[in-house]
């Protein structure tokens, strides 16, 4: 990085005697090098690092049309403030990207207005993009991290593992090394930048591949318990269940480089069992419970298949009525255009950091320039910097911002009285100076960093104009304007960040799952036409998902810590997938003979999920107490299904608000 920084700045002053093109050659590399974080492997970085080139020149071009005057920069700073940050809605690259692509906006937005300098100023921070993009590819490119494939290969392994012992003396082993291969795809145990949330179909895919691993282990869990063992499964379960986990082995083996699974003959396997229940109907309900179990596991580790055929690539022909692949039938550019009109609403933690995003740096172009700053683009600098989702967290990143640059200034301005005007010094000093910055100073500490950084730019800055040691004092005084502006927009604009949306936004998804749930027992027990609640509880989904994924990214709050909101979204999850399976599964009307038992036991689940959904609004939730989960126990093959699915529902919302220890008393023994 810092010698990207130091060829590009150094070639571009020296080399071809360019002020202009030397400070955007300087902070091109700097803003994507730096101030962003660039996912992937080597090459995957430098591709990225080249595709955002357009991008980066466009809003160049933007900066440098709307610097004409204060009023128009801060009308683009608002547009482009917003439209950056909420690009972030696109996945964790972009995400990373978004603090470095705003720079190359704030740079030229101030004056002077010097269209004529454009030239200047595009090759400028091609060179330094360039140059990034070499260095990532040439100059010790670092170590490729695990991917997300692999991780995913390694559950699917290790399921198909817990399969193969289901009713053994290892099967317990076997069921702790699979919870723990799935829980490791958790959100929050991945990088950021590993997190499959991006909206195109390969991201879509692997995120369904993970959920519905952990659906069908537990489905494989609660078969594993069942009272009778393995002679509870028919002959045609058992072979149902091994070509199901044969799936799953070939699953894996796709995801490190083998054949895409063939999922043909397993979806075949899986109508003719369904085929044989619905003719036999009513039988000995310990043996439909079993098989029921085993045809819903199977069913999981056949959108498992057809999920990783999609994350190779794959093509799937999903008839209009099918929804579990919906997103196979859409374009990457139709899925982009259908988040972001998703997002497009208040209650999105995207859009509410967006909207602060936008707001800040907007406020803070306006009060440079009104103020009439010398080096405004600092105070945006610093807002951009400094602004976390919570306001409580700025505040805690702004202690170490304030002491940093005091100190970076004081050291700044007595490093220019005593060397002078010497402009070779300051040459010599900035490469050693630029590689302590970037090498270990997020190693010494966040205040290191704005010390080492203040005199990195003092020392650029010189090199370009004639200064003094009023060069650190403005420095000084731009970053306090820029930290006050950011630390009052987070005070402003949603102050408790995620935190104060993971309240909301999931109980509106439990109350989403819970008419999920009374919506689809009506259509198969009474043929009631659906009115879209599977489609809010997907939309619902999404907006929980969202907050809590920004949640992980935040210091966690004590009055959230009661809850394992991970395990809110897994229960309105598996309402939805196991909807998705039933509705696909069963034809309207299926269970009518046993309407009123199963509208029942469908209502009692309806209850819970919004009894729950009420405890998590309150400031100290509490788990409700539990109502009679008995059901009706008709020996009818679509009725056992119907409850099972219900069953597993209820225990997960049972794992939500985890109990507290019951206090016994001393021990008197």
């Amino acid at each position: 990085m810092a010698l990207v920084a130091c060829v590009g700045f150094y070639g571009c002053r020296y080399g071809l005697n360019d002020d202009v093109m030397a400070i955007y050659a300087l902070f091109g590399s700097v803003s994507l090098g730096a101030l962003s974080q660039v996912a992937g492997s080597a090459a995957q970085r430098a591709r990225t690092l080249l595709a955002v080139l357009p991008v980066a020149a466009l809003l160049i071009l933007i900066g440098t049309a709307l610097a004409v005057s204060t009023w128009a920069a801060v009308a683009g700073m608002l547009v482009v403030g917003f439209s950056v940050a909420f690009a972030g809605v696109g996945g964790p690259r972009l995400v990373g990207l978004a603090a470095g692509l705003q720079l190359f906006y704030i740079l030229p937005c101030f004056p002077p207005y010097a269209p004529d300098t454009i030239g200047s100023r595009l090759i400028g921070v091609c060179v330094g993009i360039v140059l990034l993009a070499l260095a990532e590819l040439l100059l010790w490119p670092d170590r490729t991290p695990e991917g997300y494939d692999p991780r995913l290969a390694r559950a699917c392994s290790r399921v198909a593992g817990y399969a193969q012992a289901l009713f053994t003396a290892s099967s317990a082993a076997a069921e702790q090394s699979a919870r723990g291969a799935v829980d490791a795809l958790r959100p929050s145990r991945l990088p950021p930048e590993l997190r499959p949330i991006a909206p195109g179909r390969r991201d879509r895919a692997r995120s369904q591949a993970a959920q519905t691993l952990g659906f069908t282990l537990a489905r494989l869990s609660e078969l594993n318990r069942t009272p009778a063992g393995p002679g509870s499964l028919t002959p045609a379960a058992s072979a149902l269940l091994t070509r199901a986990i044969a799936t799953t082995w070939s699953s894996a083996r796709s995801l490190t480089g083998g054949a895409a699974p063939d999922t043909d003959g397993l979806a075949r396997a899986i109508r003719e069992l369904q085929q044989a229940r619905w003719e036999k109907g009513d039988g000995d309900p310990r043996a439909l419970r079993a098989d029921g179990l085993v045809l819903t596991a199977a069913d999981g580790m056949w959108v498992l298949g057809t999920a990783v055929r999609l994350t190779r690539g794959g093509r799937l022909v999903v008839p209009d009525g099918v929804d579990r692949f919906w997103f196979a039938r859409e374009s990457n550019p139709a899925l982009w255009l259908r988040r972001l009109r998703a997002h497009l609403t208040p209650r999105s933690v995207f859009f509410q950091g967006a909207v602060r995003v936008a707001l800040a740096l907007a406020a803070a172009r306006l009060v440079a320039g009104a103020l009439d700053l010398q080096h405004g683009f600092w105070v945006l600098l610093a807002t951009l910097t400094l602004m976390r989702s919570r306001a409580a967290d700025t505040r805690t990143a702004l202690r170490p911002v304030v002491i940093g640059t005091l100190v970076g200034g004081v050291a700044a301005a007595a490093l220019l009285v005593v060397v002078g005007p010497d402009l070779e010094v300051y040459a010599i000093a900035l490469p050693p100076t630029m590689l302590v910055a970037f090498a270990v100073g997020a190693i010494l500490g966040p205040v290191w960093v704005q010390v080492l950084f203040t005199l990195v730019l003092a020392m650029a800055f010189v090199q370009l104009a004639p200064a003094s040691w009023q060069l650190a004092e403005v420095r000084v005084v731009d970053v306090f304007v820029g930290a006050a502006v950011g630390m009052l927009a987070g005070v402003m604009a949603w102050p408790r960040g995620s935190a104060g949306e993971l309240r909301g936004a999931t109980a509106d998804f439990l109350v989403a799952a819970g008419d999920t749930v009374r919506e689809t027992v009506s259509v198969l027990a009474a043929r009631v036409p659906a009115d879209g609640a599977l489609a809010r509880a997907r939309y619902a989904m999404l907006l929980a998902d969202a907050s809590y994924g920004m949640y992980q990214t935040e210091r966690p709050d004590p009055r959230l810590s009661a809850v394992d909101w991970h395990a809110a979204v897994v229960a309105g999850l598996h309402v939805v997938q196991g909807a998705e399976t039933l509705l696909a599964r069963c034809a309207p009307g299926t269970v009518a003979p046993w309407a009123e038992s199963v509208t029942a036991d469908a209502r009692r689940v309806e209850r819970a999920c919004d009894d729950l959904a009420a405890a998590l609004r309150k400031p100290i939730p509490t788990m409700p107490p539990q109502g009679d989960t008995r059901f009706a126990g008709v020996p009818n093959a679509w009725v056992v299904d119907i409850e099972l699915w219900l069953g597993g529902v209820t225990h997960d919302l049972a794992r939500v608000v985890p109990a507290p220890a019951e206090d016994t008393g001393p021990n008197n023994d």
